[in-house]
């Protein structure tokens, strides 16, 4: 029967239904004014003039384009459009051939146009979804909406479209008091977020689908929890940074992330600023192919660059990425190119050949633990890499450049967060004598990057346990790949030059709730199913994390982008003290290459032993009473030595 309506749709046919319509539609008018009289009045070139312009107007009007099957407001406007026209023209053949016709006619025979040329789609369309209902597919899932909002309506209409899913919506849920009892297509809002529990248990529900795209991660937590019970599978819609122009589809509803729960205020970018320094530009990414490099990419190519150019070490991840680009954006030329930022003569020949307008500079050594272990790595990448890459901006006279850094930049204690700093200054220091715009732009840890919290817990999990945090009061701050992604593009477009950007990064968040809420949505037990070991912080590790803006810091157009207060670079002192770290490298000096640290970033103390020890039962020895100890056994030993501290 289903097949029957669509060759129903074919255009010869529509068309001499709609003709016959408009036809009836000029006799009931008729009708309508006269009563009984009207065969007096209605004269045969009526219906020549009017079928002549009607064709020609249907023809033309692109109404046959639509697939009536699915109608809607839009073809109905389309509908609206073409009946006006219609009669319009029938106005002005009635004036220029000064033709004997009722007036008044015009206007009720374009209400009854449009009241039976549209009836007949949409009478089509209830007919084909009666039809699908009636069909034998039996629903077997029960499902409760959170939301009585768009994305829920788009849900309820497009799971009314594929009963073959074995889905049937039983209502929704919103805390709002004035849409109680209220439908969105039949479907009923049965009451409010605290009412869940009771209402799953009522209704025998299956599943769950939270439709609240611009839901903050409390609120998401909190709906969780309700609907967390035995054999009840929670689901969510995508959160605002998955969601393009506002859809959203069913293949989008997916299982409920840590990321939802962490969740904060969408973000608001100026696109229009966005456009004006990356539309129609060359733009490269370094370490194009990482977690950030990669997001960077796909968040660039929405403001329609002329070429973009990947550049990464890391040939896998490379050719994956540049597949997915080129797969969505056909208009864009995607280059992926294999090579270092240690390189100077592979990136010398790169922007020679492209002539890159932004460079976004993303390749660099992150890890804490390790860079300690092999600081004459993080100096080779993060410190010599990044004057390179900055050599050849400057040299190209690039527009922008803009090198995402990092929070640990921030006093830092470690190798990673000092090299990181002084790529910071040598973008300064650049700025002050180059006509391309340097900046630098720092953020916090990224949920679900490689390497990351996330994907560590997960292994773990998946293994059995037990989940290894260091502290049970280790916090961070958090933000989702697509968030840093597109406040660092935000941030590019806000520079005048020579700014280090800070983003905010919300509230910080303890690893171990954290751990404990990946554990809650993999549906375990804590303590039950598996549990939670304190392994002692990491060498270079911080218990806290610092705030990476202040009440000095200055606030930007944008309300989540700051710009932190720095000193001037001495550029003299800091390419001497490369120079010093380059030779250092080559020798894998370790002890010059940090004593070399300290020297240029004033703020670094490092912390390349354990902060906190253990007692034997496991506990911590907490940092005040270990430093206490150390200081103890100093003073004992310079009082042996005779020394006076």
């Amino acid at each position: 029967m289903n097949n029957m309506l669509i060759k129903f749709y074919k255009k010869p046919r529509l068309i001499i239904i709609d003709l016959i319509l408009i036809n009836l539609a000029l006799i009931i008018s008729f009708y309508i004014r006269f009563d009984d009289n009207w065969l007096f009045y209605i004269k045969y070139s009526y219906f020549i003039v009017i079928t002549l312009i009607s064709f020609f107007v249907l023809y033309f009007s692109g109404i046959y384009n639509k697939m009536w099957q699915y109608a809607s407001i839009g073809e109905l406007l389309s509908i609206i459009r073409a009946s006006i026209f219609i009669n319009l023209l029938f106005v002005i053949y009635v004036f220029f051939f000064q033709v004997s016709f009722p007036r008044s006619i015009l206007i009720v025979n374009t209400v009854f146009d449009i009241f039976l040329l549209g009836g007949l789609r949409f009478v089509l369309r209830i007919l084909k979804e009666y039809l699908i209902n009636k069909s034998s597919i039996i629903a077997n899932t029960k499902v409760l909406l959170i939301g009585a909002g768009d994305a829920a309506e788009i849900i309820i209409r497009e799971m009314g479209k594929h009963p073959e899913m074995g889905k049937e919506i039983i209502g929704l849920i919103d805390d709002d008091q004035h849409k109680k009892n209220l439908e969105i297509h039949g479907k009923r809002v049965l009451g409010k977020r605290d009412d869940i529990p009771d209402i799953i248990k009522q209704y025998d529900v299956n599943e769950v689908i939270i439709a609240i795209p611009s839901a903050e991660g409390k609120i998401i937590n909190q709906i969780y929890d309700l609907c967390n019970i035995d054999n009840v599978e929670v689901k969510i819609t995508p959160g605002v940074y998955e969601i393009i122009n506002g859809n959203v589809s069913l293949s989008q509803i997916r299982e409920v992330r840590v990321e939802d729960l962490l969740g904060r205020k969408p973000i608001k970018l100026n696109t229009s600023e966005i456009s004006a320094y990356l539309e129609n530009k060359t733009v490269l990414v370094t370490g194009g192919g990482g977690s950030i490099g990669s997001e960077l990419c796909r968040q660039i190519i929405q403001f329609n660059p002329e070429k973009l150019l990947i550049l990464d070490i890391y040939e896998n991840n490379l050719y994956f990425l540049s597949r997915e680009l080129k797969q969505s954006n056909i208009n864009i030329d995607i280059e992926p190119i294999i090579g270092s930022v240690r390189d100077l003569d592979k990136l010398n020949n790169v922007f020679a050949k492209y002539n890159p307008d932004v460079v976004f500079h993303a390749a660099a050594h992150k890890h804490v633990p390790l860079m300690e272990n092999d600081p004459e790595e993080a100096v080779k990448n993060n410190v010599m890499g990044s004057k390179n890459v900055a050599e050849m901006a400057d040299q190209y006279n690039v527009e922008r450049f803009v090198l995402i850094s990092t929070d640990k930049a921030v006093n830092p204690t470690n190798v990673m967060g000092a090299t990181k700093r002084v790529a910071e200054m040598i973008t300064q220091s650049f700025n002050e004598r180059s006509k391309t715009k340097f900046m630098a732009v720092r953020f916090g840890n990224v949920l679900g990057s490689e390497g990351s919290v996330i994907p560590l817990f997960k292994k773990q999990i998946a293994e059995g346990g037990p989940l290894t945090i260091t502290h049970p009061e280790i916090t961070r701050y958090f933000m989702t790949i697509p968030e840093a992604s597109q406040l660092v593009v935000q941030a590019g477009g806000l520079g005048k030059g020579g700014e280090v950007f800070v983003l905010d990064m919300g509230q910080p968040v303890k690893i171990l709730d954290l751990a404990k809420d990946l554990i809650k949505l993999s549906g375990l037990t804590l303590d039950e199913d598996i549990e939670i070991k304190y392994i002692g912080l990491r060498p270079g590790e911080k218990l806290y994390e610092e705030l990476m803006y202040t009440d000095q810091d200055i606030n930007t157009e944008h309300e989540r982008i700051f710009i932190t207060n720095l000193k001037k670079v001495n550029s003299i002192k800091l390419f001497h003290y490369i120079e010093q770290q380059n030779e250092f490298t080559s020798k894998c000096n370790t002890e010059a290459i940090i004593q070399s640290l300290i020297e240029l970033v004033n703020t670094y103390q490092p912390n390349r032993d354990h902060l906190f020890e253990y007692t034997k039962k496991g506990d911590f020895i907490k940092p005040v009473e270990k430093q206490q100890k150390e200081t103890a056994v100093v003073k004992e030993e310079a009082a042996s030595k005779g020394d006076n501290l």
